[in-house]
Order: structure tokens, then sequence, then C-alpha cells
């Protein structure tokens, strides 16, 4: 177990998107962060106390958490300074980040020399096997995006809060590095050989009770041409029976990808439905999640009632106004 509280590392994240480990566990888990720490040019703020190595330590910290998700996962050289650092101050440092810690020869030689661990999520532990397709009991719901980081995680952890509020059986499950983070399980699922993605998937939503949802935590997008194999492997191997559709509506194009827009979210439904139905063909689209962080509220709750007047299907951002209507659309399933 990764030991907490953490203080959360944004280093030089250039905006918000860039620092959304760091957002999601400070909004998930706020009881395991102490605080944040930014380097200067750092563009990200997820509304905890700034904090220096030591101050941290003082309040408890004991580990220095990445909490930055940069296009190809790179520690930086710039960032090395601040965790050798905190590594002599007798942290330990935990990374969902592709660059792992350690292959990073300099911090493990201090880690060792400290008598700290260096924690890397985003490492398969597993022997996964490659999928069947077989037919599992329980019931499975899946968040499919027009893009990356749109809020399919918030939908799937916000499901799953509202459905254990209501007594309901359900389990969240983690498939990226902040889910694992939040949680303490879960598979890197864009870490795992390509071959034994969708295996990886079943192994972790497997037999259940009739009356048990896995809430999978959905990942890229079938639209981005980056990661749209992580999503493939999510929806053959979950076996979702309810999609939900989830969308930010001020997204110029997609995330690192300015030649590509968005979808609609028609686009999304007519697409990713029969891939879903292929592997359970009684799969639904049941609900739209629209991340409106960057809205007023009026523009929030008008966006949502026009969505859901086109499309027929209950539209709400989950964080925001909660997850109750996606809940009773699954509850009818």
């Amino acid at each position: 177990m990764i030991p907490t509280p953490y203080l959360l590392f944004l280093g030089d994240a250039p905006d918000q998107l860039a620092a959304k480990v760091a957002q999601g566990i400070k909004d998930w888990r706020p009881e395991n962060a102490v605080g944040q720490f930014r380097m200067a040019g750092c563009g990200a703020d997820v509304g905890l106390k700034d904090m220096s190595l030591a101050e941290a330590k003082e309040a408890g910290a004991k580990t220095l958490v990445i909490g930055v998700a940069n296009r190809g996962g790179v520690i930086s050289e710039a960032w090395k300074s601040v965790i050798t650092e905190a590594i002599q101050m007798g942290y330990d440092v935990a990374s969902g980040l592709h660059n792992l810690l350690r292959d990073e020869n300099d911090l493990v030689r201090e880690a060792k020399r400290a008598g700290r661990t260096l924690h890397d999520v985003r490492v398969p532990s597993v022997a996964y096997p490659i999928a069947n397709g077989v037919k599992r009991t329980g019931k499975r719901m899946l968040a499919v995006g027009t893009d990356c980081s749109v809020g399919k995680m918030y939908t799937g952890l916000a499901v799953d809060a509202e459905m254990r509020n209501r007594g309901m059986k359900s389990t969240f499950a983690p498939t990226g590095q902040t889910g694992i983070l939040i949680t303490g399980r879960g598979v890197p699922l864009d870490a795992v050989i390509a071959d034994f993605m969708a295996g990886a998937v079943e192994w972790l939503t497997p037999n259940n009770d009739a009356d048990h949802w896995d809430l999978i935590e959905g990942q890229g997008s079938l639209f981005h041409v980056s990661y749209s194999g992580v999503t493939m492997a999510l929806i053959h191997g979950g076996q979702p029976d309810a999609l939900v559709l989830s969308h930010e509506p001020t997204r110029a194009h997609m995330r690192g990808l300015p030649d590509y827009g968005l979808p609609s979210l028609e686009a999304l439904r007519d697409t990713a439905l029969p891939l879903a139905q292929i592997a359970n063909p009684a799969c639904k689209v049941t609900g739209i999640s629209i991340n409106t962080q960057h809205l007023s509220d009026d523009e929030a709750m008008r966006l949502c009632e026009e969505t859901e007047a086109r499309m027929g299907l209950p539209t709400v951002d989950p964080f925001r106004h909660g997850a109750g209507r996606l809940v009773d659309a699954l509850a009818e399933i």
C-alpha cells in the first residue's frame, strides 16, 4: 500500500487538465492530500494549500504523488531535483507515468540510500489472460467519451457513490493511474500488452451477483487516433450492459490533436453501441454525462436540458448535479 497522506506534485503542469491525477485525488479522496507542490510556471491549481516539502512533511505527508499526466508520461529533468530532495527528506514517491520511477537510476540510488520506496502504479502486477468473451454474471456500466479526459472516471465514481448511498451493490473498477491511486486497486490498462488488454478487463470485472454493478473506468476515445485501442479493449472486455456517453462541450479539438475535431454525441452513440453489442447484444445507451466545469450554473443546466431533449436520454453533470438520474436509468435494466 502507498503510505498516506500525500503531497500532490503538480510540477510545471501547463494547464489544469495536465494535473488531472492530482485533481482526481483531491476531489475523491481529499482526506489523503495535505497540500500541493507547484514549480515556477505551473499553470494548474487543484485548490489545496501550496506547501514546500518541509511544510508538508511537518503536516504529516508521507508520499509525494506525481499528480501530472503529460503526453507520453515522462519524468522531466526539471522535476528530478524536487523528487530527489523529497526522497532525502523521507518521502516515498508514487507515480502513474509511463516513464517508471524504477527505471531512473539516480532516483533508485537515492531511494535505497534513504530507505524509501518508489511506487510505480502503472505496472501490471498480474499475468492477465487473453479475453474469451464468455458472458459473465452481474451487470456492468462503461462510460465512453467524445475525447480523452472528458469526465469518464468522474462519471463512474459518481455513479458508484450514488449506488452505495442507495444500498445498491456496486464496485468502481479502475483502469488508469488516477483511479488506482484513488482506490488502491485496479488495472493499468494502457500498460498491458495489447493482446491481453480485453482479458485484463474481464479479470477486473468477474462473475458477480445478478444485481451487482461494476462501474468500469473509461479510457481514451474511439475517435482519438492516439488512444482508441484501449477504448476498444474496454468495450469488448467489459461486455457492458450500459454505456454512458461522456462529453466536454468547450473542447476546441481532440486533446493533443489540433487537427481533429470532436465528434457529436450522436456519432459517439452510433459508433460505440454497435461495437459494444458484438460482445453483449443487450447493451444499451442509458445516459449522458456532461463535464460542465467551464460553464456557469445557468449555462450548464441549459446545455443538459437541450442535450436531453435532443438525445432522449437523461443528461447531467454527475459531479456538479449528482448521478441520481443516471442511476435511475441503470436501475431499470
